[in-house]
């Protein structure tokens, strides 16, 4: 049987947690705001309420911060971590998901935000490579069957990235404007050619 913490050790453990989870909310704000080169170790601390040197106490320095960022918006909230491929029909409910995520009223999701404004960063960009891979490619290449599962499971990827851009940030009027069904049903025809083996 595990032995209970001394309670100053306990709050002590809740101290450090509630202190890295901050940060961790800070640097998200920080990178969908600004990109990975944009924001500062500095201004990441300060929203937290931590010195720059505690931030390195927790991460070890910005690339790993932004790295375990990178790894909680993959995992948390996501669009295809939700698991939309269990579901039938998946190519009409990926598409019926992407137009409520696009709305041209709402604000992108903080992953979308990060990976595009952190896009021109060689560094970030792998590191964003990587993530993806391991998270959204991996888990949508795994949900279909047939030749070239890797190559649909990317190009599906590159459908929704593509599609965000252009409907919610860009606000194209062709798709901003669109009847959102109309567009659901064209999108999933899409989606539907990328899926079927």
């Amino acid at each position: 049987m595990k032995k209970p913490l001394h309670p100053a050790k306990a709050i002590h453990r809740r101290d450090a947690e509630a202190t890295r989870e901050a940060i961790l909310i800070s640097a998200r704000k920080a990178f969908a705001r600004s990109g990975y080169d944009g924001a500062g170790l500095r201004e990441i601390a300060a929203e937290a309420g931590v010195t720059a040197m505690m931030v390195n106490r927790y991460f070890g320095n910005k690339e790993r911060l932004f790295a375990e960022v990178i790894e909680q918006t993959m995992t948390q909230g996501s669009l295809i971590a939700g698991g939309i491929f269990d579901q039938p029909g998946s190519g009409k409910a990926l598409a019926e998901a992407l137009m409520k995520l696009t709305r041209a009223h709402d604000t992108p999701l903080d992953g979308f935000l990060i990976t595009l404004h952190s896009a021109s960063s060689h560094l970030a960009a792998e590191i964003g490579r990587d993530k993806i891979s391991a998270h959204h490619l991996k888990t949508t290449t795994k949900a279909l069957r047939g030749k070239h599962r890797a190559e649909r499971a990317a190009l599906i990827l590159a459908v929704i990235s593509g599609f965000q851009v252009m409907r919610q940030m860009i606000a194209l009027p062709a798709l901003a404007n669109a009847n959102e069904q109309d567009l659901a049903e064209l999108l999933a025809g899409v989606f539907n050619q990328l899926i079927e083996p």
